[in-house]
């Protein structure tokens, strides 16, 4: 049994990913703005509390709960991400910053927070975007959003060589169109070849074993254009 933190799971792929993690027998600490969505389903092995990962305080309840209640993490997925589909010219500074607040500021802390509870045979897992890929093709109106999810990708090289002595392993995917609720933000109308239960399912077993094979690497999740 693992013990796996999962960001972002009111909807989509994270709410996705934290039943197929309870459900086969791994505990779960589920944390999004929005827990209801997981709280009501009362499964037994998922913890869940409201948590904004820019919150200093609920940064502070995490750290918390790992130390007293679990004492360590296995697995750690960054999945949490705020979108703006707004042409650059348009964005505020303000849209600009809460998007890399999120995507990159947001990922960074909770890393300093679980990292160290941590072993050798741990696995930060960051959730980013094609659209963060160099050389991939980008679309108007993304700015913030996948420039933010291009940051997270060298952060994750950068972290993997700091921690490469002591663990844990930190890999990033960068997930093609999945049809979850963002993707309808970014593209409205568009239809994904993928369910976010069938990329969740991907995710849960990389999770698990993509730290035997990789550490520090960039892996393309996508078989369409976005």
């Amino acid at each position: 049994m693992k013990n796996i933190i999962i960001t972002g799971t009111s909807r989509g792929i994270g709410l996705e990913l934290a039943r197929i993690c309870a459900d086969a027998g791994h505990r779960v600490l589920a944390l999004s703005r929005n827990d209801k969505p997981v709280s009501d389903w009362k499964h037994p092995n998922i913890t869940a509390f409201s948590f904004d990962i820019s919150s200093k305080d609920d940064l502070k309840k995490l750290d918390t709960f790992i130390s007293e209640e679990w004492g360590k993490a296995d697995i750690l997925v960054n999945n949490a991400g705020k979108l703006v589909n707004k042409p650059f010219a348009g964005i505020t500074s303000e849209e600009f910053e809460e998007v890399y607040r999120v995507n990159v500021f947001g990922v960074a802390e909770i890393i300093k927070i679980v990292a160290p509870y941590m072993s050798k045979e741990g696995h930060v897992v960051t959730i980013s975007s094609m659209g963060g890929v160099q050389g991939s093709m980008k679309f108007p109106g993304l700015a913030a959003y996948s420039s933010s999810k291009g940051a997270v990708i060298t952060l994750t090289e950068l972290l993997a060589e700091e921690y490469k002595e002591t663990g844990p392993s930190f890999n990033v995917l960068a997930l093609g169109a999945v049809q979850t609720e963002m993707l309808e933000e970014a593209f409205p109308g568009y239809k994904a070849p993928l369910s976010a239960g069938e990329m969740a399912s991907y995710i849960f077993d990389f999770a698990l074993t993509g730290n035997i094979y990789y550490n520090g690497k960039l892996l393309q999740v996508s078989n369409s254009t976005p």
